[in-house]
């Protein structure tokens, strides 16, 4: 009995030592996580200046066979406008780095950017036409 009580102690104490480290550990990753960039830079710093820069970049996320036929918004001041209409379907864009998930350190980085292509759904009797 005595063995017994024993070992619900420590069993008890190695639970709590679990509990209080994993506390720590989840404080320590929030302080780390809200270092970077914790607010957004002013949308200046977001935009690319050259649209054509920004349009090849945008296309070098698929093939040619691909992307020379695909639609391209660039990001301007109000949002993402198109800057070459598309005849296949795909879209493709240049992601900024708020795509992350919110609890990013980098979730407003300017200078974080990166090349993805869409395609169209691919649908079923249930879809409506395109």
């Amino acid at each position: 009995m005595k063995k017994d009580r024993s070992f619900m102690k420590t069993i008890l104490f190695a639970a709590l030592l679990v509990t209080a480290s994993a506390g720590v550990s989840s404080s320590v990753r929030s302080q780390a996580s809200a270092a970077s960039y914790p607010h957004m830079a002013p949308v200046d710093q977001y935009l690319m200046p050259d649209q054509n820069a920004e349009t090849a970049m945008a296309r070098s996320a698929a093939p040619a066979s691909i992307s020379a036929d695909a639609e391209v918004p660039v990001l301007g001041r109000h949002g993402y406008e198109t800057a070459v209409k598309g005849k296949n379907g795909f879209v493709c864009l240049v992601e900024r780095s708020w795509m992350s998930p919110f609890d990013f350190a980098q979730f407003w980085n300017p200078k974080m950017r990166g090349p993805i292509c869409f395609n169209r759904p691919q649908c079923t009797r249930s879809c409506p036409s395109h």
